[in-house]
């Protein structure tokens, strides 16, 4: 069943809708550096299922579950067609609605992120440590995979506060997206996306490389490709005034 997830909209109520779709260990937040590029639209951001304000699934979620959060909530805000910018399991769940729900999306933008994530039992022992002992036991390690060491330096107080996003990620809201993670393979479903799709990667993110991204794009008929440098895997952070010119162009090329 479907989660009424939390959520926030800003915008005009009769613009364009633009859905934004965070990262595993984020909260709608994360998105902050995207609002004013995006003003123009009705911008929905919303925390995933287990993350920040959204309640925590009972058991281990699918790739389909969270999609269908992404669904359910465009029927309750009586969206019919939203364009649709994810990053990392954003991007997923993105990919994964275009590819099953085509008559709700306009146009798609997965960031940082990648079709399929190995090795399976990666994401099983992280959800088993996360369940017996917290996120603050992987806080560390994920937040020196989203920012490079430079934006570290420039940002401190920014990243802390983002680890501290991580660490207080309920455990089982977190271990439960781990699981849709690692059962997740779109590659199949790639083809079948007919939408006009962006694909932005970053060229330092060592979650997702950018030749996952290359991938996303080659197997999307139509897709381009944009690699952000100096970015890692949130890059839509990171290098958010390249970020946001990219999804903004891509947005507006088809209004």
């Amino acid at each position: 069943m479907p989660i009424d997830v939390h959520h926030e909209v800003t915008g005009p109520a009769d613009a364009q809708v633009v859905v934004l779709s965070g990262s595993l260990g984020s909260e709608l937040a994360m998105w902050d550096r995207q609002l004013d590029a995006l003003q123009g639209y009705r911008v929905v951001r919303y925390d995933l299922r287990g993350h920040g304000r959204s309640p925590v699934p009972d058991g281990p979620s699918t790739l389909a579950d969270l999609g269908g959060d992404l669904v359910a909530l465009l029927d309750r805000l009586e969206v019919e067609r939203a364009s649709l910018v994810g990053v990392s399991l954003g991007g997923m769940i993105s990919l994964w609605t275009a590819a099953h729900h085509r008559d709700r999306v306009d146009r798609l933008v997965p960031s940082f992120t990648a079709a399929v994530m190995g090795p399976p039992e990666s994401w099983r022992k992280r959800a088993a440590l996360v369940r017996a002992e917290g996120t603050g036991e992987v806080a560390d390690a994920v937040i020196g995979r989203w920012f490079t060491p430079a934006f570290a330096e420039r940002e401190p107080a920014f990243v802390r506060a983002m680890r501290d996003v991580i660490a207080g990620t309920p455990r089982d809201g977190y271990a439960s997206c781990c699981h849709a993670i690692e059962t997740m393979d779109l590659r199949d479903d790639l083809g079948t996306i007919t939408v006009p799709t962006l694909v932005i990667a970053g060229e330092a993110d060592p979650s997702t490389p950018p030749a996952q991204g290359a991938a996303i794009a080659e197997g999307i008929a139509g897709a381009r490709f944009r690699l952000l440098r100096d970015a890692a895997h949130l890059g839509n952070i990171e290098q958010s005034e390249l970020y946001n010119a990219a999804l903004v162009a891509h947005l507006e090329e088809g209004s």
